[in-house]
């Protein structure tokens, strides 16, 4: 990995912590509540539904279904070291979770709305949209998508983190923190594990860059 890449990584990683501590209590806590309730309150039918239909798409299952997806296109070797990115993101939000135990806003506030089941785990950091970040940011890089397109769908990645706290399982500082964790871990396994995973799998050619699919 690139000293740049190592130093992109840690400055995330930092980046997400500093949001959360500074948003534990205090005047951080006061704004990111302020925000929560700003973007929480009732848009109509559509926004619901809009926001709704989204907030899964960064689950661990819809990277599943998207990793099945490109298999049938013919790109499975991509789909699954982005698959494997997007697992490790997930494992990393699942210990933070535990670790930092902050409620959900519908356990802490006492005006919330709360438009979908109620998920397990506390509320720092958000997984959906590391998640998703984590997956799309290593896929493309695989595949060398155009710029226009991942674009796209890195607002896809944000349009998801605020349906976290639209639908109400999230604060904003949950969201961003999960993005730069998502962004560290998309960058680090880019780096260190996509090479080894994609020759592996025969999918990196003598002399290309790493992470560069061939076929």
């Amino acid at each position: 990995m690139s000293r740049n890449r190592w130093l992109g990584a840690a400055a995330a990683v930092a980046g997400a912590a500093a949001v959360g501590a500074l948003t534990h209590r205090g005047p951080g806590r006061a704004l990111d509540r302020r925000l929560y309730h700003a973007i929480n309150r009732p848009r109509g039918p559509r926004a619901d539904a809009f926001f709704k239909g989204i907030t899964e798409l960064g689950s661990i299952w819809a990277a599943v279904g998207a990793t099945i997806a490109l298999s049938r296109m013919g790109r499975r070797r991509a789909g699954l070291d982005a698959l494997g990115a997007a697992v490790a993101m997930w494992g990393v939000g699942q210990l933070a979770k535990k670790a930092v135990m902050r409620p959900r806003p519908y356990e802490a506030e006492d005006e919330h709305r709360l438009l979908i089941k109620e998920p397990r785990g506390t509320s720092w950091p958000s997984s959906h949209p590391g998640v998703l970040l984590t997956y799309l940011l290593v896929v493309t890089r695989d595949l060398g998508t155009p710029a226009p397109i991942r674009g796209a769908l890195m607002g896809l990645a944000r349009a998801v983190g605020v349906s976290r706290i639209y639908v109400g399982v999230h604060y904003p500082a949950d969201v961003v923190s999960g993005m730069m964790l998502g962004r560290a871990i998309a960058g680090a396994w880019s780096s260190v594990v996509s090479p080894l995973v994609l020759e592996g799998l025969g999918a990196v050619s003598t002399g290309s860059a790493p992470g560069t699919v061939v076929a």
